[in-house]
C-alpha cells in the first residue's frame, strides 16, 4: 500500500490552499465551510486569515499553531474534501 503524504501547500485565496501530494497529486481545499460550521475556540480563531495562512508541513501533513492546533486526515485532503464536522 502507497503511503500518500502532503509535500507542500500554497496559499490561495481566502481559505483555499493548494496541496502537493507525494504521488504529484494536486488538490486546492477550501477550509472556510469547516471553520465556520465548527466554531470550537481550537478551531474559530484560523476564521482570520492572517492567522489561516500561517501552516506549515510536518511529518507529511499540513498544520497549524505551535501544537498542531488543526490538522486534516491525509486521505481526506487527498479526496479534496474534508469533513465538516467531527
Amino acid at each position: 500500500m502507497l503511503t500518500i503524504s502532503v509535500l507542500s501547500a500554497t496559499y490561495i485565496s481566502d481559505y483555499k490552499v493548494l496541496i502537493n501530494f507525494s504521488d504529484g497529486t494536486r488538490q486546492t481545499i477550501d477550509f472556510q465551510e469547516f471553520l465556520e460550521n465548527n466554531r470550537h475556540p481550537q478551531f474559530s480563531g484560523y476564521l482570520d486569515l492572517k492567522k489561516f495562512r500561517k501552516f506549515r508541513i510536518e511529518r507529511g501533513n499540513i498544520v497549524w499553531g505551535k501544537d498542531w492546533d488543526l490538522i486534516f486526515p491525509v486521505e481526506e485532503l487527498y479526496a479534496g474534501k474534508i469533513r465538516t464536522a467531527f
